[in-house]
């Protein structure tokens, strides 16, 4: 689909499902691929020009990391759902209104996040597994990550906001931009400059504003459907809501992922000391990379599906999540293959110290034992969230890390030490993709007893 201002995508409804998920999806893939590439050139450069150590300070920031972006995917992933459903039914007016409210609920979550964290930073960092040889470096990194918050969730749900009103390949070029621009900035602030491990934090931020400042120029323009204009930014009590109830599943995920992370840090700081914490950070690193290509899948799904789901076209909302976790699938069995076959090779790239490329190595063949099925739990959680059923994308957001994995991390590590924290993974991942299938067959199931064009309340209120 051609991406004119005042275009409206009904092709949802009626292009061939393979080219709307190659319209959409390869966009989206292409975004959060760079958008990974963020913290992974800052890992790489902090690796290579800092040290280990600072490695390891920087794998400590990463709860309060995922904690940030727990509270961003809460604005911005309800409202990029709510958008596309409205679309489906062609109600215009009302997304103009989520669009608002995007903007002025992610300023007052940024705001007073960046506050509490900064006031308790210390603590905070201790209480997530910093030592008094890594504090300082951690500290030096979130603190400036903390002063871009606001920029960076009003960024990243505006360009949700872009993707889901028909602009995919404009906000994927806009993610692409942040990625170059900051790995521009990246060794002339650390090397040139010699900031060190703060250089990185300051790239981002920079990199991150002026994307922002370029989205926003994008809906200030009266001439797209999607627009700012007076009385949209009054928050609305309801739409925040319904924005932020969908978009709960994420954001408790996200959580979790944080409280997981600290239990993993604290784990590996008693069974494996710092440089423990640090091969975890480097393992993550390139884990996260096909992570997001899966992320990337789903956000291509997601417009796709909530709209027919909207329209009432349920085969094609049937077939568009088959075809999405094939293509799950086949990214984390590439990552698989990585780690099994080249743990070290993946590794290397972020660090030349030996003992540091051993512990990473051995992380990332165990924690990626069974990794294809992880594609297909993630596209599968997606796609209730698409679908606004929130309970059932909480329930499975939550198994994997909340009911299996971290019972794993606490038993686990007592037995086996370091590599019982890495085993976790993999066991937990293996419990909640058949939680997964067990779910999404009862869903299916529903869906065979509805035709194209029949109102899904005949089957109940939780579909």
């Amino acid at each position: 689909m051609a991406e004119t201002k005042n275009a409206i995508p009904t092709e949802l409804g009626t292009e061939k499902i393979g080219r709307l998920l190659k319209q959409y999806a390869l966009p989206a893939i292409i975004a959060q691929t760079a958008s990974s590439l963020y913290n992974m050139v800052d890992s790489i450069f902090i690796g290579q020009g800092v040290g280990p150590l600072a490695i390891s300070g920087l794998a400590v920031t990463f709860p309060l990391m995922n904690l940030s972006t727990a509270f961003g995917t809460l604005v911005g992933a309800g409202a990029a759902t709510m958008l596309s459903v409205l679309l489906g039914q062609k109600n215009y007016k009302a997304a103009n209104k989520v669009l608002g409210n995007v903007v002025t609920l992610n300023t007052i979550i940024g705001l007073v996040f960046m506050a509490v964290a900064l006031i308790f930073i210390d603590p905070i960092l201790y209480f997530f597994g910093a030592s008094e040889n890594t504090l300082p470096y951690a500290k030096e990194y979130i603190s400036i990550i903390l002063i871009g918050n606001v920029i960076t969730h009003l960024y990243f749900g505006l360009n949700a906001a872009m993707r889901s009103s028909g602009n995919p390949k404009k906000a994927m070029g806009l993610t692409i931009f942040t990625v170059v621009f900051n790995t521009i900035l990246d060794p002339i602030f650390i090397f040139v400059l010699d900031m060190g491990i703060a250089g990185a934090a300051w790239a981002t931020v920079i990199a991150q504003t002026v994307a922002m400042l370029i989205v926003m120029r994008h809906f200030n323009d009266k001439r797209r459907p999607f627009h700012f204009e007076k009385g949209i930014f009054k928050l609305d009590m309801r739409v925040a809501k319904d924005s932020l109830s969908i978009g709960m599943g994420p954001f408790l995920m996200n959580a979790a992922a944080c409280l997981v992370t600290l239990f993993i840090n604290q784990q590996l700081r008693k069974y494996s000391g710092d440089l423990g914490i640090g091969a975890y950070g480097i393992c993550n690193r390139f884990i996260f990379m096909f992570i997001m290509i899966c992320m990337g899948l789903n956000q291509g799904m997601q417009p796709i599906a909530g709209y027919n789901y909207g329209a009432r076209q349920y085969s094609r909302v049937r077939e568009v999540f088959w075809k999405t976790a094939k293509l799950g699938i086949l990214m984390t069995t590439v990552c698989f293959i990585f780690g099994m076959f080249l743990p070290k090779t993946a590794v290397s790239i972020f660090t030349h110290d030996e003992q540091l490329l051993e512990l990473s190595s051995r992380a990332l063949r165990i924690t990626t034992l069974v990794f294809p099925i992880v594609g297909f739990q993630m596209i599968a959680t997606n796609f209730f969230q698409s679908l606004g059923m929130v309970r059932k994308s909480i329930i499975l957001s939550l198994s994997r890390q909340i009911l299996f994995l971290l019972p794993m991390l606490y038993v686990l590590p007592t037995m086996f030490g370091a590599d019982g924290v890495w085993a976790s993974f993999p066991i937990a991942d293996s419990i909640s993709t058949i939680m997964t299938i067990f779910m999404l067959g009862r869903l299916f199931k529903k869906f065979s007893m509805l035709k194209d064009g029949d109102d899904p309340s005949i089957l109940g209120s939780n579909l």
